[in-house]
């Protein structure tokens, strides 16, 4: 699960990049100097740490996400000049981007506009994305039309190209055009910009984190609600602070300001519905872990995720549901409850499931 966090310059997206990585100041680029930061995030997941308390196995694993940190960009209110394109093709290998604004008032942090609007600021990032697929088409139709020769497949693949042009000069994106499965699948290669799902993380102050208020909240909710565009407000500067500090006093802190989900978890819950993805649990005294599948995948599948071997010689697949076992406490009790089930290979996995794999190869 690979994710682009883009935005424009002083937006705090740097820093949320290190509450998601747990990296310091001194090993990213600070967003600005056109060199992407990546890095891995846990996922927090209280099924993993229950289990851990019931097993003591000797690793824990938990999900991880792939983040890549692009540098923020600067887009001039009057001409709409900006240099974002040659950042932005660092995040087209990401799976989905979220779109970091910043809403939080400072006098030390200069916003490159006038005035705080996050809302502006979504739009102003979206031209710019939709602005570099732009770019992408002209390119790869001058290529092939300045080509030795011009083949059948070639003029197949201008016409698709200059239909996504055209929708995308008309303010649409690759993501919601109209296409078939097959043309779909032609494009994948460009990794269209527009056609990733998004997410916006609003980047508050203290008081605005308590007043839940601050410029177009309203309207951009509005938008985001008709566009299915998961919205999280999160105040990225003091989570950063409560998360450096021994765990006791995380706790404290975070009563104290009212956060009930770490940012951490929060954002990866949203990405998880966002790209339709769960986790299934593998449990013994050597390791607890988390995988990340797709929702609707099926045993035998889920079972590749750990090893091809496991997928290719399959029979059974014992499952347990983690309400069962973090209810009664212990395995042996959900056997005797009869809640262990057998499950085939076309069982499709539930989000929360743990499993062990009988195979044969």
């Amino acid at each position: 699960m690979k994710i682009g966090l883009v935005g424009l310059n002083q937006t705090g997206k740097t820093t949320l990049f290190r509450l998601l990585t747990g990296k310091d100041e001194s090993s990213t680029s600070g967003g600005g100097k056109g060199t992407a930061n990546i890095g891995t995030g846990i996922v927090p997941d209280e099924r993993v740490d229950f289990l851990t308390g019931l097993y003591k196995p000797k690793k824990i694993t938990y999900a991880k996400i792939e983040l890549t940190d692009v540098a923020g960009f600067a887009v001039s209110e009057n001409s709409g000049n900006s240099n974002a394109a040659r950042f932005l093709n660092d995040v087209r290998g990401c799976d989905a981007l979220v779109h970091v604004l910043r809403a939080f008032e400072s006098d030390s942090v200069v916003h490159g506009f006038d005035t705080l609007d996050p809302m502006r600021d979504f739009e102003a990032v979206k031209t710019e994305l939709l602005f570099a697929d732009l770019e992408m088409i002209e390119k790869r139709i001058g290529r092939i039309k300045t080509g030795k020769k011009v083949t059948k497949e070639n003029e197949k693949e201008i016409a698709l190209l200059e239909r996504c042009f055209a929708w995308l000069e008309n303010g649409g994106t690759i993501l919601d055009m109209e296409m078939t499965e097959e043309e779909r699948l032609e494009i994948r290669g460009f990794a269209f910009l527009t056609e990733k799902p998004a997410l916006i993380v609003v980047n508050v102050d203290e008081s605005q984190w308590e007043s839940k208020q601050w410029k177009n909240a309203t309207e951009l909710k509005s938008l985001c609600t008709e566009q299915s565009i998961p919205l999280i407000e999160l105040c990225v500067g003091v989570e950063l602070e409560i998360s450096e500090l021994p765990e006791d006093d995380r706790v404290t802190f975070m009563e104290d300001m009212g956060i009930e989900i770490p940012g951490v978890a929060a954002l990866a819950m949203a990405v998880y519905e966002l790209l339709g993805l769960i986790s299934f649990l593998t449990v013994g005294e050597d390791e607890v872990r988390a995988w990340t599948i797709e929702s609707g995948t099926v045993a035998r599948k889920a079972a590749g995720k750990i090893h091809t071997d496991i997928e290719r010689g399959f029979i059974r697949a014992e499952v347990v549901k983690y309400a069962d076992i973090h209810e009664l406490g212990a395995m042996a009790k959900v056997k005797e409850n009869g809640l262990f089930k057998l499950e085939g290979k076309e069982y499709v996995v539930a989000d929360g499931d743990i499993i062990n794999f009988r195979f044969n190869v």
